[in-house]
Formats: structure tokens, C-alpha cells, sequence
């Protein structure tokens, strides 16, 4: 091989090498921004400490958002990479809301969304301090929301207002996106956020089927939902969960 050759494939190979190394450091990328650096300076050590609780010593997680509109709550779930179930971590309080319950259906509504969502980006800028995009409309919203207009950018989010949104403070954001940060950063593609009228056991679900008698489309929906929280709540595990040609949410075998 001559001296040409071999530089070449040198710098190829420094060049794949560097690429990947930045690719797969989506902490590093997220800490340029000086709103992450302070979450991670002011909470990293306290996070830790909540893992090591669970008798998780990395950083290294999986993590699962649970919504409830009616209580306010947003859960947290979390789990090293090679297990399967689910530990509940943290609630957080949600300071303010918009709508009733029910799912979004167009633009304008100003309806919190209602279904299984993924976490599809991270805002490190957010007007709202820090902001979790989720992918509203999916492909159920798309199919039973108004289909010109069905409404986009909903966020879990820092400050305290709200339109369709999910807000749980400046300083709970923080946490919260430290831990997205990890788990994204360990390899967690999507981060599932499920969201929910209410907490959907028996009891609760009768007063709400009782509540909306009169809005049969809005229960046969509610009735979709049902039993994904029924599967977490007995299992905590994440059932796999996919959209048919009518939108309908289908849990798999």
C-alpha cells in the first residue's frame, strides 16, 4: 500500500470513527445548551440517588410516562435495560391544564391528547424552559381527528400555562429531562409517554362511562385505551401496542 493509500484510509477511518463517537453522545450534544448543563449540575446527584433506591446503579435506563388528566399526575416509570418490568420512580404534579377529558381532535381545541405517544424531541431551548415533544397526531389522531387540521406540537414542558400541553414547572422539567437525556443516551429510541382521561381502573372508569353516557364515540375510545393501562397496571410491562386502518389501539399477543 503506498503513503497516499495509507493516509487515506487513516482519515477515513478517524473520520467514521469521530462521527459515530458524536452520533451516539446525545448527552454531550444536549449539555452545549446552558439550560441542560444547569439541570444536570442541579439534579444529576439527586436523580442518582432515586435509581440507586431502586437498587439501580446507572444512568443506564429505560424510562415509561404515564399522564392522568383528571388527577394531574405525571408517573415515571423506570428500568434497567435488561429487565422487562417497570419500577414507578417520581409523580409530578401537573400545574395547569386546558380542555376537558377527552382526546385532541383539530387544531384549536385546546384538548391534552389522549393515547399512546413516543417522545420524539428534546427542546434544550425551549420558550418553556426546557420542553419533551411527543408525537402528536400519530396515526390514530390522524385517522379519528379532523383530517386537514388535526392540531401538532405538544409538549411536556417547564412554566406553569398551557394550551394542550403538559406543564410540570421549571424546576421538575429539569429532572425530568435529565432523565430523557440518560435514556436516549443508553439507547432508548422512544421513550413511551401513554396518556389517559383518568387513572382507568373499574372504579373509575364506570364514574367516567357514567359521566359521558351521552358521547358513545368518546367511550368507545376510552374503551380502546382501557385495557393498555389494564396490561401495564397488572404486569408493568409495556405492551406492544400498534394503530389499525381504523385507528383503533391493538394490544399484540
Amino acid at each position: 500500500m503506498n503513503d497516499f493509500n495509507r493516509v487515506f484510509r487513516t482519515v477515513i477511518c478517524i473520520f467514521f470513527a469521530s462521527n459515530l463517537f458524536f452520533a451516539s453522545d446525545f448527552r454531550t450534544e444536549q449539555k452545549r445548551y446552558p439550560r441542560v448543563r444547569t439541570a444536570y449540575a442541579e439534579k444529576e446527584q439527586e436523580i442518582k440517588r432515586w435509581l440507586a433506591e431502586k437498587q439501580i446503579e446507572s444512568f443506564a435506563v429505560d424510562i415509561f410516562i404515564r399522564v392522568f388528566k383528571k388527577e394531574a399526575v405525571l408517573e415515571v416509570w423506570v428500568k434497567k435495560k435488561d429487565d422487562s418490568r417497570f419500577l414507578h420512580l417520581i409523580d409530578y404534579a401537573i400545574c395547569d391544564s386546558s380542555g376537558t377529558l377527552g382526546p385532541k381532535r383539530k387544531e384549536g381545541d385546546l384538548q391534552v391528547p389522549e393515547g399512546c405517544y413516543h417522545i420524539d424531541r428534546f427542546n434544550p431551548a425551549s420558550r418553556f424552559y426546557l420542553s419533551l415533544g411527543i408525537n402528536y397526531p400519530n396515526r390514530s389522531d390522524r385517522i379519528r381527528g379532523d383530517e386537514a387540521d388535526p392540531g401538532s406540537d405538544v409538549f411536556i414542558h417547564g412554566s406553569c400555562v398551557t394550551i394542550g400541553c403538559v406543564p410540570i414547572t421549571d424546576d421538575k422539567i429539569k429532572e425530568l429531562y435529565v432523565l430523557a437525556v440518560e435514556a436516549k443516551n443508553s439507547g432508548q429510541d422512544k421513550i413511551p409517554v401513554h396518556i389517559f382521561p383518568v387513572r382507568m381502573d373499574d372504579e373509575n372508569f364506570d364514574e367516567i362511562k357514567e359521566e359521558f353516557s351521552e358521547e358513545q364515540k368518546m367511550l368507545n375510545f376510552w374503551e380502546d385505551l382501557k385495557p393498555i393501562y389494564d396490561h401495564f397496571e397488572a404486569r408493568k410491562i409495556l405492551p406492544d401496542v400498534s394503530i389499525n386502518s381504523r385507528g383503533l389501539y391493538v394490544i399484540g399477543n
